[in-house]
């Protein structure tokens, strides 16, 4: 049976955070393991590793849990409708960019793919510009020919 038009399928911003927090004890209860074989014998030795909590994640979750597939409405604040979760729904990303932020930088997590993930990749842009002669009697053409000029001056 269809929803009603009008209602939602997370009630209230409350219960919102209820799922969210339900998110993350699941994901600290069922890590994710890293397989080592140590000493002579290479004995098999399972790490548990703790699992980054993140927006998409706890999508899947609500979607694994049959509440909802996708929470892009209650972000974008459809129609005006989910005004009253904007807060929530901010919270629950700054919770999930601070646990990111803080397990890259104690080395829980790669730091080099959590920077990528929220943002942090710091650019730089190089520019080179050359002109005139590159070696002496090798003027260098940028117009497309490939072939080598000899210098006027030194023919």
């Amino acid at each position: 049976m269809a929803r009603p038009k009008g209602t939602k399928y997370i009630e209230t911003p409350e219960l919102l955070w209820e799922y969210f927090k339900l998110y993350v004890e699941k994901e600290r209860n069922n890590p994710m393991y890293k397989v080592e074989y140590v000493g002579k014998d290479g004995n098999q030795v399972n790490t548990p590793l703790q699992v980054p909590i993140t927006f998409e994640g706890f999508e899947c979750y609500l979607w694994d849990a049959d509440i909802i597939s996708d929470l892009s409405q209650y972000s974008a604040n459809t129609e005006g409708r989910y005004t009253d979760y904007q807060t929530i729904i901010t919270r629950i990303r700054n919770n999930c960019f601070v646990q990111n932020f803080k397990g890259a930088s104690v080395g829980l997590f790669n730091a080099n793919i959590i920077a990528k993930k929220l943002g942090l990749i710091e650019r730089s842009e190089v520019k080179a510009n050359i002109d005139g002669q590159i070696f002496k009697g090798i003027n260098l053409d940028v117009s497309g020919d490939d072939s080598p000029k000899e210098d006027s001056k030194t023919s």
